[in-house]
C-alpha cells in the first residue's frame, strides 16, 4: 500500500536530524562547480572542504540547480511509494530548483506541490515541519501546499555576509553597492524580502553595530507577533552564533534559540564568517 506524500527539499535548507531520520523526506543537492569539477552540495563536499578550498585556490566557485534529469530519476522512485509528493525549495528568484521539478513532476507524470519558500536554509525546514503537522492533522494535500505557500509570507532574516566579494562575485549585488561597501567598509544588512530576492536592508559601519541592529529588528518583531523559535545560522562562526544567542538571551531570556551552520551552497556566495538570524511569525 502506498504511502500518501514523500516529502521533497534540496540542499539549501537546513536539514535537521529529525528530517535526515524521516524515511519520507528526500533532499535534491545543488552543484558546486570549482571550474570543470563538480561537487554535489552535502554529499561529496562539506562546508569545512569548501572553504579550504575557495581560501586556497582563491577562487569563488558557482552554483546550479539539480538537473531535470535528477527531479525525473527521483519521482519515477517515488511513484512506486507515494501517491503525491510535496517539494518545498529554494526561492524561485535565486535559483532555477523550482523550474527543474515542475519539468521533471510533468515528464514523470508524478503529482507534486510545489512551494515556493521565497528563501532559503531554515525557513525552508520550518515550513516542512508545518507541513507534516498538517499531514498529522488530516488535511488535504492541497490545502497543505496552499497553506505553506501562504506562510512562506511570514519567514524573516537578516544575513551579515562573510564575504562582500563573494556575494558580488556570485550576480547578487550590484557593481555601485560592492563599490561603496569595499572603498567605505560598510557593513550591509541583507535580507531575502516577501518577494524571495535579495535586498541591501540597511548599511552599517562595523560588525559590532549590524549584529546590534539585527537584534532591535528581532525584537521589534517579537513585540508584535508570536515567535516560537529563533534560528542563528552561521557560516563556521559557531563561537559568534553562540555570543549572539546570548545577547538575545539578556532581552528574552525564555527564547528558544537553534544554532546551525548554513549549507554548501549558501556558503559560496554569502562566504565563510556570515552570521544570520531567522524566525517565522505565526498566525
Amino acid at each position: 500500500m502506498k504511502k500518501e506524500i514523500a516529502w521533497i527539499t534540496d540542499s539549501t535548507a537546513f536539514i535537521t536530524e529529525e528530517l535526515k531520520n524521516n524515511p519520507d523526506v528526500y533532499v535534491l543537492p545543488l552543484q558546486i562547480n570549482f571550474g570543470k569539477e563538480s561537487f554535489e552540495d552535502g554529499v561529496d563536499l562539506n562546508t569545512d572542504q569548501l572553504y579550504e578550498r575557495i581560501n586556497k585556490l582563491k577562487e569563488v566557485p558557482t552554483t546550479s540547480q539539480p538537473s531535470v534529469g535528477k527531479f525525473v530519476e527521483l519521482f519515477e522512485k517515488l511513484k512506486s511509494k507515494y501517491d503525491k509528493a510535496i517539494a518545498v525549495h529554494i526561492s524561485s528568484e535565486l535559483s532555477g530548483t523550482i523550474a527543474s521539478c515542475k519539468a521533471a513532476a510533468e515528464i514523470a507524470e508524478f503529482e507534486v506541490g510545489i512551494v515556493d519558500s521565497k528563501s532559503m536554509s531554515y525557513a525552508i525546514t520550518t515550513l516542512i515541519n508545518k507541513g507534516m503537522e498538517f499531514a498529522k492533522k488530516k488535511m488535504s494535500f492541497e490545502n497543505i501546499r496552499a497553506r505553506l505557500q501562504d506562510e512562506a509570507q511570514n519567514s524573516e532574516n537578516y544575513i551579515l555576509l562573510g564575504s562582500l566579494d563573494q556575494f558580488y562575485k556570485g550576480g547578487r549585488m550590484s557593481g555601485t553597492q560592492y563599490l561603496l561597501g569595499s572603498l567605505l567598509q560598510i557593513k550591509p544588512i541583507i535580507q531575502i524580502a516577501t518577494d524571495g530576492k535579495f535586498h541591501v536592508f540597511e548599511k552599517v559601519r562595523s560588525d559590532a553595530r549590524a549584529v546590534r541592529r539585527m537584534i532591535e529588528l528581532f525584537s521589534e518583531s517579537y513585540n508584535t507577533h508570536k515567535i516560537n523559535q529563533l534560528q542563528i545560522m552561521h557560516g563556521n562562526i559557531h563561537a559568534k552564533a553562540l555570543e549572539l544567542k546570548e545577547e538575545v538571551l539578556k532581552l528574552i531570556p525564555n527564547l528558544d534559540i537553534f544554532i546551525g551552520e548554513i549549507s554548501s551552497t549558501i556558503g559560496v556566495h554569502a562566504g565563510e564568517g556570515t552570521l544570520a538570524m531567522i524566525w517565522h511569525k505565526e498566525k
